[in-house]
């Protein structure tokens, strides 16, 4: 069972995460929800589309201008108290490595923190657990914040992955976090060449085997395009490809731009793995 917010979620019963970006250099929307209107506007489509989580983020992965803990703070947190108001059944997540941040969000009404940076400040996990509220722990090669992989290797990346990922899960819940709320990231492109993305895809039942839910945030990415020779806007087909097959592997949670889309892959995915009926049956009645 998986608990976030207000909402429980069965084995089976995948979940949408929308992604809200308050940048106005994120890489793959450039800013189209850097002011209020649009972003609240953008939220209200994607829970209508299906997201049951909105994940806010006031800082893009990528390298960039510094963005201080006051900046990001700004960004976000009167963002989430809005969301909060209008929304009050949404799970409100918010993707951010700083424990400033996470504490200001969670005062404002956060129910998750989504550490895409694996645990590079410690300190988040115990505000985590101080709100009672999620966390996504991921896998980023010991990347430093906003930096881009260099010749990154490894011995067998799921084993890294693993290491690391359950260590992070099982300290957060020694701290006090709900063991039903904690998920695990393979953390694609983080800290990670294409091949080692493809293989965390191809092993993730691995990930999948040791009970904790896992979170994939594959949206677009660059071993997307990587993989297909494909600009940013040319990812979706390749995108939902790789949605399917983690999908069928076991992962419970997709970070994700196309929230329709996503949501049509995964309830066909689980219609053949026979955790869903089919929406209509009238083929052979008539």
């Amino acid at each position: 069972m998986l608990r976030l917010g207000r909402r429980e979620f069965d084995a089976h019963e995948p979940v949408i995460m929308a992604i809200v970006n308050r940048t106005p250099d994120s890489f793959y929307d450039q800013g189209a929800t850097f002011r209020d209107e649009p972003a609240l506007a953008r939220v209200e489509h994607a829970v209508a589309e299906g997201a049951a989580i909105i994940d806010i983020g006031g800082v893009k992965a990528g390298p960039g201008e510094e963005v201080t803990a006051e900046e990001e703070a700004r960004r976000t947190v009167g963002f989430v108290a809005e969301v909060r108001r209008r929304f009050p059944d949404v799970i409100i997540s918010v993707d951010t490595w700083r424990h400033e941040v996470g504490e200001a969000v969670c005062e404002a009404g956060a129910d998750l923190l989504n550490d895409a940076w694996g645990g590079v400040d410690p300190r988040l996990a115990e505000v985590a657990a101080r709100y009672g509220v999620g966390l996504v722990c991921t896998h980023a090669g010991g990347a430093e914040p906003r930096t881009r992989p260099h010749r990154v290797t490894y011995d067998d990346v799921m084993a890294d992955i693993l290491r690391v990922t359950l260590g992070l899960a099982e300290r957060a819940v020694s701290l006090g976090v709900p063991r039903e709320s904690v998920l695990i990231d393979p953390g694609h492109d983080f800290g990670k060449s294409t091949r080692h993305s493809l293989e965390a895809t191809r092993r993730l039942g691995e990930m999948v085997e040791t009970g904790w839910p896992v979170l994939v945030s594959l949206s677009n990415k660059d071993f997307v395009g990587e993989t297909l020779d494909k600009p940013v806007k040319e990812r979706v087909v390749g995108t939902l490809a790789t949605t399917a097959v983690s999908a069928w592997l076991g992962a419970q949670v997709y970070r994700v731009h196309e929230v329709a889309e996503t949501r049509q892959v995964l309830d066909m995915v689980a219609s053949i793995a026979g955790h869903r009926p089919p929406a209509v049956g009238r083929r052979g009645l008539a």
